[in-house]
């Protein structure tokens, strides 16, 4: 479900309408957060770090209305609900893009997603799912670099506003276990105002 917002009462309607004449609209940043206190807590029964660490993600990013914003045509709709779409590896080292629906709860996020990636993984090439929606993120993990600055791939004729989520390899530093996440986003639908709040708020979670 979604709804459209009211452009033309919106205070940022000058930024929306410079920004998406861009060619390439996106901006991103990366950023060291501490995982040391959500690895121990997901290392609780054997959990995985990786769901426990996306279901925070993806709780943030469903928290911030402006990370819910996409672009239609030349309007703006907000949608109630944001999922993921994350590039899960396969044995053969390929990749596929995924759908993993976001469920507040944990385990329910869990149960679900342990399903999608078993799915991707007995799946060949790199479409799995449909191309037709956009109120998702596009993840990725790069669990073998811990990376200072990423960059994407990207398309400039293809209609794209869905923000771009990585992480990267976890490192000890002074006793404490640092990951580096980088957030792409359109900058017509945000500032860094709201990254900064992403990243705030998603150390807030991993600390809980």
């Amino acid at each position: 479900m979604y709804k459209k917002l009211d452009i033309n009462n919106w205070s940022r309607k000058e930024h929306f309408e410079f920004f998406s004449k861009f060619e390439e609209p996106f901006f991103g940043m990366t950023v060291n957060v501490d995982v040391t206190k959500a690895y121990a807590a997901s290392k609780t029964n054997n959990g995985s770090f990786f769901l426990y660490y996306v279901h925070k993600i993806a709780a943030v990013v469903n928290s911030i209305e402006e990370f819910r914003y996409r672009i239609k045509n030349d309007d703006i709709i907000v949608y109630d609900r944001v999922d993921i779409s994350a590039t899960l590896t396969r044995e053969d080292n390929t990749f596929g893009f995924s759908l993993i629906e976001y469920k507040e709860g944990f385990t329910e996020f869990t149960e679900g997603a342990k399903a999608e990636m078993e799915r991707v993984r007995n799946t060949t090439g790199l479409f799995t799912r449909s191309f037709d929606i956009d109120n998702l993120i596009h993840f990725s993990a790069v669990p073998w670099v811990h990376f200072t600055s990423l960059s994407h791939a990207r398309s400039y004729t293809f209609p794209d506003s869905c923000p771009k989520i990585s992480v990267g390899k976890v490192i000890e530093e002074n006793g404490c276990k640092i990951m580096p996440v980088s957030v792409h986003v359109h900058h017509g639908l945000m500032d860094g105002y709201h990254v900064g709040l992403f990243f705030d708020l998603l150390q807030q979670k991993l600390n809980e």
